[in-house]
């Protein structure tokens, strides 16, 4: 809904003002109250704006986070796996644990473990990125030589993200320096190269 004082926004620009848009109403009214409706308003575009690019509620806001995590959250350096890991982990895992991510992700979560088309758009439009973004890098590594050139990297990818996410989903322990760095330890004593 475009006025004259208001010029109207195309393609890549309404989209991210659109995933922004959901997620600050995701954080007001939580993941059950968030609506087309509300996110139309509050973005000032129509409805079918919405469902022509997703066609539900939760596909549009696991984009909005996807667009975080890939934006804010993805690996910075290409340096030491060591230390790159460590450093995404430790940023990823403090984003998860406060506002407005990790309140979101949490209700997105309990609300798939009842729908399992969620459970499987979880998969395809966020977790897969964080899934091939680690591999990327950990694959990355591997041809640089610091880790074991015989490794199944793909298989170590669902051990390293779901190890954090188990902690943080379901315990009471904080994702914190020692965690990671216990984690890393044991990733690099496996497939890490000698020296490295």
């Amino acid at each position: 809904m475009s006025t004259s004082s208001t010029p109207r926004r195309r393609g890549s620009e309404r989209t991210l003002e659109l995933l922004d848009v959901t997620l600050a109403l995701a954080e007001e009214v939580g993941y059950r109250g968030l609506t087309v409706e509300a996110i139309a308003r509050r973005a000032g575009v129509g409805k079918h704006t919405i469902y022509r690019r997703w066609p539900t509620i939760a596909d549009l806001l696991l984009d909005a986070l996807n667009h975080v995590w890939s934006s804010e959250l993805n690996y910075r350096s290409q340096g030491a796996i060591r230390a790159d890991l460590r450093e995404q982990f430790l940023r990823s895992s403090y984003a998860l644990s406060h506002a407005p991510l990790g309140p979101i992700y949490r209700a997105v979560i309990a609300a798939a473990q009842s729908d399992e088309s969620l459970r499987g758009a979880i998969h395809s439009r966020f977790l897969k990125t964080v899934e091939e973004s680690t591999l990327e890098r950990i694959s990355l590594a591997q041809q640089q030589g610091q880790l074991k050139s015989d490794a199944d990297l793909a298989a170590v990818v669902e051990v390293l993200v779901g190890s954090l996410y188990y902690r943080w989903l379901l315990t009471d322990r904080a994702i914190d320096e020692g965690a990671v760095d216990g984690l890393i330890g044991m990733f690099m004593d496996a497939y890490g190269e000698s020296g490295v």
